[in-house]
């Protein structure tokens, strides 16, 4: 298979060279190192930009490349279509690698519309429709042979631009601005949920993008603005990566009891080094947000880092923020364990602050963290109303739960 260019920040920075899925790899280019400096991370912290690659880490560049893509019925849609094994990471990227998360870019330039320039497609309300009833048709939202995109996760999803106030669809690597994510079956409550818990995001000043149910001709769908694209810049991307990619990890292994290569404290690891003291109480006020909405699948893919083009890096917004500790069948596992307790009833204010400890944050300053995140949390339930198709008694259930972290406040 011929080599794969990946661009990133209007820069060459590399090429995917290999003949399978089993033993390619990344070799950077001169280029890159030129404008980044020996041993950037600003594509990944797996995959810094050195002039020779260590042979051992092979592996590991493999699955920052690897995770680009979808999981479940969403890749094997994307396989099925460009006539690929699922396997095929790279037959994958070849086809859909034009638009992933943050702002990498992956091209065959060997590809007879390589030189096919990234366009938009206007589309209509029963265009959007259609897009949202049919998943399987048009996963991610590809039109046929001129679709170009990939984005991680299991749960389905539409990604359009946003272009002079009309929905788009994006041919050929356009960079899509907007996520649409249908009501699932049979949780049709999800994303009305999902939405809810997003406003309070918000209001941590956790979530600085736009969320909001919309309605296609009574078609609902919960519709997020894309944090990875610079809304200054018509275009830009912003560069992202997410924890399985970060720490090397794979699949199923984004949770901690899955091969046991993340972990809270792994990531707040790379979240001190890379902001400090800062980013670590952002990520505290994460963690404890997800406890007091149920959020159980806060795993290593749900949490990102951004790379700007300067070569800092902080902690992502936060996204995928879903309550899931009322539906029936739900063990009521965390994803990654709090003070090495994944029960999410069992959860104290004790917890939160002995994680935070072994991230090197003071009792005292982790209790003012979480304290400061449960009275934020408290309060917008009490003014913000979820939709009314979300579950009943939402804003009750996360104000209890808030209030049961918020126990014990006077004694960190």
């Amino acid at each position: 298979m011929p080599d794969l260019e990946v661009h990133l920040y209007e820069t060459h920075v590399g090429d995917v060279v290999g003949e399978s899925w089993r033993d390619f790899d990344f070799v950077p280019t001169a280029e890159a190192i030129e404008r980044f400096g020996v041993g950037s991370t600003v594509l990944s912290e797996s995959v810094p930009l050195v002039p020779r690659q260590p042979r051992g880490k092979a592996a590991r560049r493999r699955v920052f490349f690897d995770e680009l893509l979808p999981e479940g019925a969403a890749r094997q849609r994307l396989a099925d279509r460009a006539r690929v094994a699922t396997t095929d990471t790279l037959g994958l990227l070849a086809a859909y690698g034009r638009d992933v998360a943050g702002a990498v870019q992956v091209i065959d330039p060997g590809a007879p519309d390589a030189a096919d320039p990234p366009r938009a497609r206007a589309l209509s309300t029963p265009d959007v429709v259609d897009l949202l009833d049919d998943v399987a048709a048009f996963p991610l939202g590809n039109a046929p042979m001129t679709g170009k995109a990939s984005l991680a996760g299991v749960q389905e999803k539409v990604l359009l631009a946003r272009v002079a106030d009309r929905w788009a669809q994006c041919l050929y690597g356009y960079p899509s601005t907007h996520i649409l994510k249908p009501v699932a079956r049979p949780h049709t409550d999800m994303i009305f949920n999902e939405e809810y818990a997003s406003r309070i995001a918000r209001a941590l000043g956790l979530a600085p993008y736009a969320t909001w149910i919309d309605s296609f001709e009574g078609t609902d769908a919960l519709v997020i603005e894309r944090y990875d694209r610079d809304d200054a810049v018509p275009g830009r991307r912003v560069h992202q990566e997410d924890f399985n990619q970060v720490l090397g990890a794979s699949g199923a292994e984004k949770y901690e009891e899955h091969g046991g290569k993340v972990s809270l404290g792994r990531i707040a690891l790379v979240v001190a080094s890379a902001e400090g003291p800062d980013g670590l109480a952002r990520l505290l006020t994460l963690v404890t947000l997800a406890v007091c909405v149920g959020n159980l699948d806060m795993h290593a893919k749900n949490i990102s880092l951004l790379h700007l083009p300067d070569g800092t890096s902080r902690l992502a917004p936060a996204y995928d923020l879903v309550p899931l500790t009322h539906y029936p069948g739900i063990d009521g596992r965390m994803a990654m364990a709090i003070n090495d307790v994944y029960d999410h009833a069992r959860i104290r204010r004790s917890d939160l602050i002995a994680e935070a400890g072994r991230w090197g944050m003071g009792a005292v300053r982790a209790g003012e963290v979480i304290d400061a995140a449960v009275a934020t949390i408290r309060a917008t339930v009490q003014h913000e109303v979820p939709h009314a198709r979300a579950v009943p008694g939402l804003a009750d259930l996360i104000d209890s739960l808030a209030a049961r972290i918020g126990e014990h406040a006077a004694q960190p």
